[in-house]
């Protein structure tokens, strides 16, 4: 076993000689370290093209226009108006998103209308509200996807680039034309062969 030089984390092993029997190795423990992480489970996000979003670019266009650049002569004035600055978007980020749950089924697709119709049908149980929610889930999966499809053309301008529209497929079979056994390979080899051949169907 091989361990950090001058590791005091690591150098925490037990050997148990009793454990061998009829082995030729030693059976060993060693005892490692876990550092405790913190796993994030919410954050906060404004809905795409929500009312929310909206008005969170308003506020912040309006504040870019708002900001006091006449005296930034020093660091000191500088760092005043960044912390300003950083301050008001802090706040107007704050009052317009929300904090949702981060899980690994998260859907980008989702939106407000979903979950209004999703807890509607959860609190009637009723089967036209269930129907009712899967329609209003697909209209809005094909409003997302397209949208999306369409961004894409748009920036590469190669539509064709969305989809795998060309495979690989195979070579068609080839027959080559021979003469007095020889292969005709090149045109002049072709035009000897049907020169030879029309000489002897006149002949």
């Amino acid at each position: 076993m091989f361990l950090q030089f001058s590791s005091s984390k690591m150098d925490n092993h037990l050997i148990y000689p009793d454990w061998r029997l009829t082995s030729d190795h030693t059976p060993l423990t060693v005892m490692i370290p876990i550092v405790e992480e913190h796993v994030q489970t919410k954050k906060c996000s404004i809905v795409k093209n929500s009312n929310e979003e909206h008005i969170f670019i308003k506020k912040l266009t309006k504040l870019f226009r708002s900001i006091n650049i006449s005296d930034i002569s020093n660091i000191a004035c500088l760092d005043s108006v960044i912390n300003e600055f950083a301050s008001s978007l802090e706040s107007i980020w704050a009052k317009n998103s929300k904090v949702i749950n981060i899980i690994i089924y998260s859907k980008s697709w989702w939106n407000t209308n979903c979950s209004r119709d999703l807890n509607i049908y959860r609190t009637s149980k009723r089967l036209e509200d269930w129907k009712h929610f899967k329609r209003m889930v697909k209209n809005t999966k094909c409003s997302f996807f397209n949208l999306k499809i369409q961004e894409i053309s748009n920036r590469k301008q190669k539509p064709w680039k969305l989809m795998n529209w060309v495979h690989k497929h195979k070579l068609p079979a080839i027959e080559a034309v021979k003469y007095n056994g020889q292969l005709c390979l090149e045109i002049n080899d072709l035009w000897h062969a049907l020169h030879s051949t029309f000489n002897i169907v006149q002949d």
